[in-house]
């Protein structure tokens, strides 16, 4: 018989969910049946059940059955969360393959059923696929349960009750009077008879059913190529009690055959003796029927009605090839008691008969064998009609025994089984060789076993043996090494037993000779291990020159052979016979599942081989990979390191084997990260950062398998997830190319996880890098990547629209914006739809979020820093430091020149992308995030809050084309009630921002004005905080506004270090102070609410340290003392450790420091500039300079005759601010302080001309303002709103920068000089260490 194809099995299940789905009566029914089904239905089938059946009625009433993609998601992870399947949640499943245009899946499905419940699948369900797909396989079972029925009735032939029920019959009879007739005039015997045989023969159609099922998907699996199918299952057909049958001689079979095999009776099942009352089965041509013909397989039985013989029985053809038309020919019976018995008289349906003829053809195996006549059991009868069927004659004889009647050793049918204390059963000839070598233990399980004297036979397994050999006779024989004579009958009587020394060894090399028999002999019976070593050595030999044959990788598989090689890898310390034994371990495993079943029996010889790989036999990963141990075990195997240093190893596959060890590697890891829940993910991923295994990883991105580039997808995808600082790393040295021309070739749950990864690798803290990373995602491919993205974005999760719309539109931003895109139309709408839709709190939210991050700017980690920026705009400035040294490692100023390109491309791309969402169909996002406002969850709230306080304040900065009043429209009434209610100070100024925008034409100013008592209100209040909403208050009250600012200093903190002398020297960093004192000490300090924490305190310099500096990264502190040298300190954990010692040969005044060098003055004239690469030069000797600032690469310096110097660095070129002045009445006029914030020099001097601080532009040297302070100015800080001015008699005067007024007063507790003053980043702490060696500390509020 042909074999079935994935074809046929997809067109008949296809069929099948085509009139199922078109017709709504018989989708009822048939969940109904399932319903019905016990175990009763849990809760959760029963709401998809609601699902699915609501939406396709529903969809049906206009159209084909369709239902919505998002009632199916949802319907079907109910079902797949389920611990249990019954069959009515596998059947929903298959359901909703075929919904969701899945045929294999849904056809897969289905056998599941099969499998499950194979009397509800063709009876109630599939009546359809059954005939089509299973009756062809089971004929040979029909024919059988004919033979025994025709046997039953035909045992007391002479009976008069019999001949009469001939006789109605051959009167013309209906086919139901004749049945009624019949069975009211059969024997006791005779029913009982029959009634078993019907129980047993729905057993036996469930079992195959069962089987064949299994087959059809291993079919169906095969359609890609991946594995290959077997070959189609034999039929089970004698699981009887052994009572009638062809068991002629009447021996009775063992009571422990049914124990073992487990009968049961089924109700309801498919039984062609048996239809209901009100239906007449007819099996044959279905000729008597003018309505459409019925399903062989819709039998459900109430009231039983027997049958007529003749439909079931086949008939004698008179060509001998028909067995189908035999099968279900409706002639009379088909046996008498004489020789004389008449053929049927009426004709068959040509198209039946062809039809019938087509599924004999389906039969598994196309052997043609020879005719098998069987003798009369009794003198009275005559022959059985000859078998033609083929088929069913292999079915009948070649059975696979079971494996639990063979022995694991020599894989031959038991003879004389004997069981050990383990429960293990072997043949007793080949166990105890096994012991004769002087072995202790169990050859499967290797326990100790505590005697050594074998047990009796086990008799039971025995008998057993024996009646399944004397049901299948024509069965695969047993494999004995001296078979006896063909005349002997009897299977029990004893044999000629050859030596013991031979049994493992030929069980072991069946089939194969010379050398390669010598080699596994070796293996497995020699004492020796180097014996066995090079028995390993030489199988190696045989296993290349032979090129795997068949015959050899049989004879190897076998468990006796897997043992040997195990038994290597416990004993040998030789690493090439290791290396060689994982080799051939491997390409066994990887060629036969036998091998791996046998592997994974034991689990010390896991354990075996997972200690050779934690030793650094690194080829063994290769062999634990092939074994696919669960997540669990992996985790408890603790690998980690030993699969990181395969990882990281340079690649040295010198015995070619079938897998790499670093693919290997790379597969178990990303198997053990796949786990989203697993709590230790963290940890592995921040050991593989630490152990930069994440760059060995990155080369796998262009493996050759597929599979290794998606494992490795994967891996880096949850690095970047767990800590986002190594996305710099794979973005520098990953090459994507590969993995886009493997995007269209995988499976849709890999293509989304590579669209994720891309996703995060373009999140870098630097626009231009991003940009360079999306037009390599752009144009590498192979195909387009932005249409394979268009395609996935039709029909992809629910929670998966905004990652791959995010993607999408950013590719398609690459081009010009102001252009129509398809790509970004359905990018855009995707979004939208996402938000809109409250069902699905996780893909708004992700919606929203994904809006945020096209803002573009990110941390170092791939946070998005929009809500930084945006309260950035609306003043905020406390706010935006505080998130930016949350979000970032390290603190880069402001006006840093690398910054420059960097800030032009971040607002081009901002700009681009805000005109893009803004404009999509005339601001038709603004009405969707208005929706997202009012949600409950406050992460929707307060993405869709900064999302829209973003677009509203780029339309201020974008040309003005209506979409403004679209924006006004949505959201002002939105903005006002969060202005006025909201209880988070930063939600009020977002909401400020967005209103200022607002104001830029009169429509807004007037929809403003019916708002303007709560908007006044709200701003008054935040005026404190921010200058906008002062800005604000004036442009709403025409001006007329006159507060005034108000700055309040609170003194939170004094500390009395006299002890150490003065405090020449402090700064301040985040939350840490460091102080530098006259006796050399250098102190740490911790700020916490009103209170100064030491934390750290180290004396190394001999003399004061005048002068503290801070790298921009925080992580290095240089001090300069007058014990002429400069100190390099590590700060971390909150202590300094000093790492560097700069001898100056001059006490150090001053010091300043940028990337590569140092400045500071010495005791003499000028000023010394230090590389730290070496050497050291003078500037400047003429003048004798009192202080200094270093600004990107300016050294500006004050001196004692009162002048100010500019110094290039680079061009060692200088310019003059300002000049020096005359010395008055002898006395010098000194510049104490300078200092440059915001491009503008800031030089503290003596008050000649009225003008004690003097304020310079940095760039053409212009003097723009001057401060008259009422006190000596010694010192200077500068925050980015006040001017804190020290004095020598303790007094800081707090000056207002932009206007240049005085706004307080502060005074030290003891009236001493302020040697020196420090504000910290967020402006919100001023230090000032006195000449008294107090430290004190004010609070603005």
């Amino acid at each position: 018989m042909t074999a079935v194809t994935p074809g046929a099995v997809l067109r008949a299940i296809t069929a099948f969910f085509d009139e199922a789905l078109s017709q709504p009566d018989l989708r009822h029914r048939i969940l109904s049946a399932a319903r019905r089904r016990p175990p009763s239905p849990d809760p959760a089938s029963l709401q998809a059940l609601s699902f699915l059946s609501q939406d396709v009625d529903s969809s049906a009433a206009t159209s084909p059955a369709r239902p919505s993609p998002s009632a199916l998601r949802a319907a079907e992870k109910l079902l797949l969360s389920l611990p249990r399947r019954s069959p009515l949640s596998v059947l929903l499943l298959s359901l909703i393959h075929a919904l969701r245009r899945r045929p294999a899946a849904a056809a897969l499905a289905l056998l599941d059923l099969f499998a499950l419940d194979p009397a509800l699948a063709r009876d109630d369900v599939a009546p359809s696929v059954f005939e089509d797909l299973f009756l062809p396989h089971l004929l040979p079972l029909l024919h059988w349960f004919a033979d025994q029925r025709a046997r039953i009735l035909s045992s007391d032939s002479s009976s008069p009750a019999l001949a009469a029920a001939s006789a109605v019959e051959d009167n013309g009879c209906s086919e139901a009077a004749a049945a009624v007739s019949l069975l009211s005039r059969m024997s006791g015997g005779q029913a009982a008879e029959l009634k078993k045989l019907e129980r047993e023969y729905e057993d036996v159609l469930d079992a195959n059913a069962r089987v064949y099922a299994e087959y059809l998907k291993e079919v169906l699996e095969s359609a890609d190529g991946s594995r290959q199918a077997r070959g189609p299952p034999q039929l089970i057909l004698r699981m009887f009690d052994g009572e009638g049958g062809e068991n002629e001689e009447g021996v009775e079979e063992e009571e422990e055959s049914q124990e073992a095999i487990g009968l049961r009776s089924g109700q309801g099942r498919y039984n062609p003796l048996w239809a209901d009352a009100d239906q007449s089965i007819d099996l044959s041509s279905r000729q008597h029927s003018s309505k459409s013909p019925k399903k062989l397989a819709n039998l459900p039985s109430l009231y039983p009605q027997r049958v007529p013989i003749h439909l079931l029985i086949r008939q004698p053809s008179s060509d001998g090839r028909d067995c189908a038309a035999n099968l279900i020919s409706d002639s009379g019976p088909a046996f008498s008691c004489n020789d004389n018995s008449v053929d049927s008289s009426s004709e068959i349906d040509p198209d039946i008969k062809e039809k019938n003829i087509d599924q004999a053809l389906l039969q598994p195996n196309e052997i043609q064998h020879h005719r098998h006549e069987e003798a009369s059991a009794q003198d009275t009868c005559s022959s059985s009609p000859p078998m033609d069927d083929s088929d069913s004659i292999l079915a009948l004889g070649k059975q696979t025994p079971p494996k639990d009647f063979i022995c694991p050793i020599t894989s031959n049918i038991f003879d004389d089984p004997v069981t050990l204390e383990t429960g293990q059963t072997y043949e007793r000839r080949a166990i105890q060789e096994w012991l004769d070598r002087g072995k202790s233990t169990c050859p499967i399980t290797r326990q100790k076993l505590h005697s050594t004297q074998l047990p009796k036979t086990n008799y039971v397994l025995k008998r057993l043996i024996a009646g399944w050999q004397e049901r299948n006779p024509y069965s695969t024989p047993i494999r004995m090494e001296n078979p006896p004579s063909k005349n002997v009958q009897d299977l029990n009587t004893p044999r000629h037993l050859p030596s013991p020394t031979s049994v493992i060894t030929q069980a072991s090399t069946d089939g194969i000779t010379g050398d390669l028999r010598i080699a596994i002999s070796h293996l497995c019976t020699s004492e020796i291990l180097g014996e066995s070593e090079m028995a390993v050595l030489q199988i190696e030999q045989f296993w290349r020159e032979s090129r795997m044959e068949p015959e050899i990788l049989a004879a190897l598989s076998k468990p006796a052979v897997v043992n040997g090689f195990v038994e290597i890898l416990f004993n040998s310390v030789n690493p090439h016979v290791l290396r060689v034994t994982v080799f051939l371990l491997s390409e066994l495993a990887s060629k036969d599942k036998s091998v791996v079943q046998t592997l994974t029996r034991v689990d010390s010889d896991v354990e075996c081989m997972v200690a050779l790989f934690k030793k650094g036999l690194v080829e063994v990963v290769v062999l634990i990979y092939l074994l696919t141990p669960s997540w669990e075990n992996l985790i408890e195997m603790d690998m980690l390191e030993a699969l990181m240093m395969t990882i990281k190893r340079e690649e040295e596959d010198l015995l070619g084997m079938c897998v790499k060890p670093k693919t290997a590697s790379i597969f178990i890891l990303g198997h053990i990260l796949r786990r989203e829940d697993h709590k230790s993910a963290p940890t592995i991923v921040g050991v593989l950062i630490s152990e930069r295994v994440v760059e060995s990883v990155i080369p796998s991105l262009e493996a050759d398998l597929v599979g290794e580039q998606i494992t490795a997808v994967g891996i880096l995808l949850r690095c970047m997830k767990e800590d986002g600082y190594c996305r710099n790393i794979i973005a520098d040295k990953a090459e994507l190319g590969p993995v886009l021309e493997s995007f269209a070739m995988v499976s849709d749950v890999d293509q989304f996880e590579i669209i994720q990864f891309l996703s995060e690798l373009v999140k870098l803290n630097r626009r231009k890098l991003n940009e360079q990373l999306l037009h390599i995602i752009k144009d590498e491919g192979v195909f387009s990547t932005m249409h394979m993205l268009l395609v996935y974005l039709q029909s992809p999760l629910q929670d998966q629209s905004p990652v791959v719309a995010g993607l999408l539109l950013q590719l398609d931003l690459l081009v010009e914006p102001r252009k129509i895109s398809v790509y970004r139309e359905e990018a855009i709408d995707a979004l939208i739809s996402c938000l809109r839709n409250p069902d699905f709190p996780s893909a708004q939210l992700l919606a929203a979020e994904t809006i945020l991050s096209l803002q573009g700017s990110f941390s170092s980690s791939g946070k998005p820093l929009a809500r930084a920026i945006v309260l950035k705009h609306a003043g905020m400035k406390k706010s935006y430091r505080a998130l930016m040294r949350a979000e970032q490692s390290t603190y880069v100023p402001e006006d840093s020149e690398d910054n420059l390109e960097e800030e032009k491309a971040a607002n081009d791309w901002e700009r681009k992308m805000a005109y893009a969402l803004a404009s999509h169909e005339f601001g038709l996002l603004f009405e969707a995030l208005a929706g997202g406002l009012k949600s409950r969850n406050i992460e929707i709230f307060s993405a869709c809050l900064v999302s829209a306080t973003w677009l509203t304040h780029m339309l201020s900065l974008l040309p003005d084309t209506g979409i403004r009043g679209a924006a006004r429209v949505c959201l002002l009434k939105q903005f006002v009630s969060i202005l006025k209610s909201a209880r988070h100070t930063d939600d009020k100024a977002l909401a400020m921002l967005a209103l200022r925008s607002f104001m830029h034409d009169p429509e807004g100013l007037h929809d403003l004005n019916l708002h303007i008592k709560d908007i006044l209100k709200a701003l008054r209040e935040l005026k404190k905080s921010t200058v906008l909403a002062y800005e604000m208050l004036k442009l709403l009250s025409d001006g007329q506004d006159s507060s005034v600012d108000i700055w309040n200093h609170k003194e939170l903190v004094q500390v009395d270090c006299s002890t150490h002398g003065e405090v020449l020297a402090i700064i301040c960093f985040k939350n840490r102070i460091f102080s530098g004192h006259s006796d050399g000490m250098i102190k740490v300090w911790e700020g916490n609410e009103n209170l100064l924490h030491p934390v750290h305190a180290t004396r190394e310099h001999s003399k004061a340290v005048t002068s503290l500096a801070l790298s921009n990264s925080g992580e290095k502190l240089y001090s300069g003392s007058l014990d002429k040298t400069v100190r390099v300190w590590y700060v971390r954990d909150r202590q300094i450790h000093c790492v560097e010692i700069h001898d100056m040969k001059d006490p150090v005044h001053n010091l300043t420091v940028a990337n590569t060098i140092a400045c500071f003055i010495p005791h003499g004239a000028g000023v010394k500039v230090l590389s730290w690469n070496g050497g050291c030069k003078l500037l400047n000797p003429s003048k004798y300079v009192r202080c200094l600032a270093l600004v990107q690469g300016k050294l500006y310096c004050g001196c004692h005759d009162g002048s100010i110097q500019e110094v290039d660095l680079a061009t060692g070129t200088f310019g003059t601010i300002q000049s020096g002045n005359r010395k008055l009445l002898g006395k010098a006029n000194p510049v104490h302080a300078v200092q440059v914030h915001d491009g503008l020099l800031y030089a503290a001097c003596t008050s000649l001309d009225g003008a004690a601080v003097k304020i310079w532009s940095a760039s053409d040297y212009s003097l723009v303002g001057s401060i008259s302070p009422t006190v000596e100015v010694r010192s200077m800080a500068i925050s980015t709103e006040l001017l804190y001015l020290g004095s020598k008699t303790g007094v800081v005067e707090i000056w207002s920068k932009n206007k240049l007024t005085r706004v307080g007063t502060l005074q030290t507790a003891t009236n001493s000089k302020v040697q020196c003053m420090a504000v910290d980043a967020d402006a919100e702490i001023l230090v000032v260490g006195t000449s008294d060696g107090n430290i004190q500390a004010w609070g603005l509020t």
